[in-house]
């Protein structure tokens, strides 16, 4: 349907959009009814090569050579016309002969006058070239930059493995019983980093799920400390969870030294057994548990001896803001690491807790 003559309210209106479509700092065009250039922005025509005195009365497909002569851009156009769709962030590669491809952003808004019959379209055209080859390349070296963390932690875990053998043959040449457990016990506090080490080598997000976590460094104490996997077992149990990788460590240290401890003292005379490592996490709220089912702690309070293994779990509790309880397990002990965030509901919008070391459910 052809166009009614404006009025002069419209022919106001429609000179005080070209006024500000042609004063525009950026790329800025008007389009009529047939998708027919009303008036272009001086910017408009500078980014893209387009001869603003011959642009007004040509179809908006036919400029430059042909470059925006695409058919979805052309039916977007045209269902924004219509009054059936709105073009907003609509991105498309500009291919013009003899240059290299323009990442493109456009934005377009149909201009209802008082008369219907004469409909204006506003489009607004953002290069953003430049921004996308930025962002890959803050991309890549972001990609770059973890392939190297995890280059290192993969070295990082080498050499702990080292450190570890060396302090493992010190320990078997040494004439004393009391040297020999500590450096037996410093092995496998190394080996517990060294593992943790492999673990982020292998995720690359720094978390780690602690249930794989747990087992590897289980299956690490068992092969060096267990003569008869069948006689004395080490089992890990429980929901797991993903953590940083800094409460990982803590964690990882209190397992070792409560393996260490309940591999000392519960099974006495090659006692057979097991031991069970179990996590579990609910919400913000999570417990570490170590279960034998050996001897059991003394029954007279004043034979219970605290030595370095125990002062390292509680310190390293007292940093994850949990608390260290024992308990007779029936047979046996268990020696549990509960952290809790208290959560009160304040009028039903919402909570206020503390901040503390917090296990995600693993994916």
């Amino acid at each position: 349907m052809a166009a009614q003559t404006p009025t002069c309210s419209e022919e106001a209106a429609l000179s005080l959009t070209m006024a500000v479509v042609a004063s525009s700092p950026g790329p800025l065009l008007l389009l009529d009814g047939e998708l027919k250039v009303i008036a272009a922005s001086g910017s408009f025509s500078d980014t893209f090569g387009i001869d603003a005195a011959s642009a007004p009365g040509r179809s908006f497909s036919s400029l430059g050579s042909g470059e925006w002569n695409t058919p979805q851009l052309r039916s977007l156009l045209d269902a924004t016309m219509s009054g059936a769709a709105k073009i907003e962030a609509y991105e498309m590669d500009l291919i013009r002969p003899g240059e290299q491809p323009r990442r493109l952003v456009i934005h377009a808004q149909r201009l209802v006058y008082l008369d219907l019959e004469n409909l204006r379209l506003l489009m607004a055209v953002s290069d953003v070239t430049k921004a996308r080859a930025d962002a890959k390349l803050k991309d890549e070296a972001l990609r770059q930059n973890l392939v190297l963390l995890q280059e290192v932690r993969h070295r990082v875990a080498n050499s702990l493995q080292i450190i570890a053998s060396v302090l493992l043959q010190n320990a078997k040449r040494t004439q004393s019983d009391e040297t020999r457990g500590h450096l037996k016990d410093a092995h496998h506090r190394v080996m517990s980093v060294a593992e943790l080490e492999r673990q982020l080598a292998g995720t690359g997000d720094g978390q780690v799920e602690l249930r794989v976590y747990f087992t590897s460094l289980c299956d690490s104490i068992t092969a060096s400390m267990i003569a008869d996997p069948h006689q004395l077992s080490l089992e890990v149990t429980g929901s797991g969870g993903l953590v940083e990788a800094r409460t990982s460590v803590s964690l990882g240290l209190i397992v070792t030294e409560l393996v260490i401890n309940a591999l000392k003292h519960a099974f006495p005379n090659s006692r057979a057994g097991k031991i069970v490592v179990d996590f579990e996490s609910r919400g913000p709220n999570w417990v570490l548990s170590v279960t034998d089912n050996g001897i059991g702690m003394p029954r007279d309070p004043t034979l219970i001896r605290t030595g370095l293994g125990t002062s390292i779990v509680q310190a390293l509790a007292a940093q994850l803001e949990a608390i260290v309880g024992t308990e007779p397990a029936n047979p046996g002990t268990r020696i549990s690491i509960t952290h809790t965030r208290i959560a009160l509901v304040v009028d039903g919008a919402g909570a206020l807790d503390g901040t503390a070391a917090v296990a995600q459910p693993a994916a």
